[in-house]
């Protein structure tokens, strides 16, 4: 009988062990999905976005010119309109 308790013992610790180890792993993996994530969130929007934010300038206006003269300057000042 203390033979049976034993090997259960032993089995026990092996599973205890099995999803501790998972556990760590999973951390570690969600820790580097969620930075793989947020760097090529950052990559796209310095590559993709912010070209064409610096597009909608109109070269020779001033800032705030530009703000008044283009759609998205159009926008902005609408919804400031609600403050």
């Amino acid at each position: 009988m203390l033979d049976d308790m034993y090997a259960l013992v032993k089995d026990n610790h092996r599973m205890l062990r099995a999803v501790r180890r998972h556990q760590i792993l999973d951390t570690f993996g969600k820790w580097i999905l969620w930075g793989i994530i947020l760097v090529a969130g950052a990559y796209s929007y310095f590559v993709y976005v912010q070209p064409l934010i610096n597009g909608l300038h109109i070269p020779g206006m001033s800032a705030s010119q530009t703000a008044t003269t283009t759609p998205w300057g159009k926008l902005i000042n609408y919804f400031e309109a609600w403050k």
